[in-house]
């Protein structure tokens, strides 16, 4: 570790890796960031300067605050240049095996040995990366939640080898960042978080396929009866519909179980082009 904290490496600029590498930024660690796309990297920086901007406005940060964050934060334009000089690397690229493995066959390969590599795979468990890496004692997930300024939690997730001081080092860096880690202490599909919301969209889409209820009346019995913020069907809108069928797929595929199928009233709204609020309408209409 540096003097000024961890040197730490983000791999992918979208979405949930910018707003990863702005958390670390903003903890006070230098923070660089590989995208295979330096478009990819200076649309990320103008999304983070728009989101940091309203934290300023809501009092969260202060005008100092944001800008040396910013200085932390820097463009790597090649994978190993980044990963020779990194503490702690997130993997936040696409939820695609055959990538991820190369990815972590070259963080292996340049990355210093004391150096902790992470995934934020919300669905491929970090021992499907560990051959590659070459370090399975020093490999786990992070798994942040989007978005990931706000979200709280952080699940770390330990694979059968993972090292006791790999697993403080990546609790300790998420309380830094202002989260609230738990600790997966083996590895299961969809780990705490996907299976906990699976498990009622479940029941949710199930109610709703029999005709018991409305999906509206089905959210608003989430709401007032069980406290939910939102209902299953608000949550799906606003995870995605996409995503939330990738989800079902990915530990469909892992468990086999009939009971976890995916839904094919999700399946139908996808096809469509019906993915929730980003594309305007899922279970509900946006405007």
């Amino acid at each position: 570790m540096t003097a000024g904290g961890r040197r730490i490496l983000v791999v992918g600029a979208g979405a949930m890796g910018s707003q990863i590498a702005m958390l670390c930024a903003l903890a006070g660690h230098r923070t660089e960031i590989f995208d295979v796309s330096a478009d990819a990297y200076d649309a990320a920086l103008a999304a983070l300067r728009g989101r940091v901007e309203r934290m300023v406005v809501k009092g969260r940060l202060t005008d100092a605050e944001a800008d040396e964050a910013f200085s932390r934060l820097a463009f790597v334009p090649l994978l190993e240049d980044g990963a020779a000089t990194a503490d702690l690397v997130v993997e936040a690229a696409t939820e695609r095996l055959d990538v991820k493995r190369d990815i972590f066959t070259r963080l292996g390969a340049a990355a210093p040995a004391h150096a902790v590599l992470t995934t934020n795979s919300s669905t491929l468990a970090s021992s499907r990366l560990a051959e590659a890496s070459g370090r399975p004692d020093r490999l786990c997930n992070m798994h942040f939640f989007n978005p990931a300024l706000q979200m709280a939690c952080v699940e770390v997730v330990r694979n059968p080898e993972t090292s006791d001081d790999t697993v403080d080092t990546v609790l300790a860096l998420a309380r830094e960042l202002g989260k609230q880690p738990v600790l997966v202490q083996r590895e299961v599909p969809g780990f705490i978080a996907n299976r906990l919301m699976g498990a009622v969209q479940k029941e949710a889409l199930a109610l709703y396929a029999e005709g018991v209820a409305s999906f509206e009346d089905i959210d608003a019995t989430a709401r007032g009866a069980l406290n939910h913020p939102m209902g299953p069907f608000e949550l799906m809108d606003l995870v995605g519909l996409d995503v939330t069928q990738f989800i079902a797929e990915a530990i469909f595929a892992e468990t086999g179980a009939p009971e976890d199928a995916p839904s094919p009233l999700v399946g139908r709204l996808v096809d469509h082009g019906k993915l929730g609020r980003k594309s305007g309408e899922g279970w509900y209409r946006y405007g």
